[in-house]
């Protein structure tokens, strides 16, 4: 196996039983692509997007690979007036995870994280492990053990 992410350590640490996938990134760069190499239905493929509010309050967003978020939607539930996303060039600093590589779990710190509702149609969702080319699925309530997690309807 390969070095162990910080995803991957949060899940252990927590007892969480998990499945990890690795797929090769020269391959495969959109979520779609990810999905495709791993065999897997994109609905249940999920990235993770970062994003801050009016308030200047950070939030994590986990919407499946194939969709777009609807920033007004990601406001409601955020409770926020307004938000957008994170540009990439802050999110290393801000959560220590780079685009494309980025996991809601083992960030540097805990950002009030949302999840598509249609994750719920699923026993486990797949997402970045935290590294590009690696990928956890794990359920809600695995997730739900190691951050605060919150369904809303969050896609265009």
């Amino acid at each position: 196996m390969e070095t162990k992410t910080n995803a991957m350590r949060m899940l252990d640490k927590h007892r969480v039983q998990y499945k990890y996938y690795t797929y090769d990134a020269t391959q495969a760069i959109s979520g779609i692509e990810v999905a495709t190499a791993l065999g897997q239905n994109p609905k249940q493929v999920f990235k993770t997007l970062v994003t801050v509010g009016k308030s200047k309050q950070h939030y994590v967003f986990m919407i499946p690979v194939a969709e777009e978020l609807d920033l007004k939607k990601a406001a409601i539930a955020a409770e926020e007036k307004s938000i957008e996303m994170v540009k990439s060039k802050e999110l290393l600093g801000l959560t220590g995870y780079i685009h494309g590589g980025c996991s809601p779990l083992g960030m540097k710190k805990v950002f009030p994280t949302f999840v598509d509702d249609t994750a719920t149609n699923f026993e486990t969702i797949i997402f970045s492990a935290g590294k590009i080319g690696m990928q956890i699925e794990t359920s809600l309530e695995g997730i739900r053990q190691i951050i605060p997690l919150k369904v809303a309807s969050l896609t265009v």
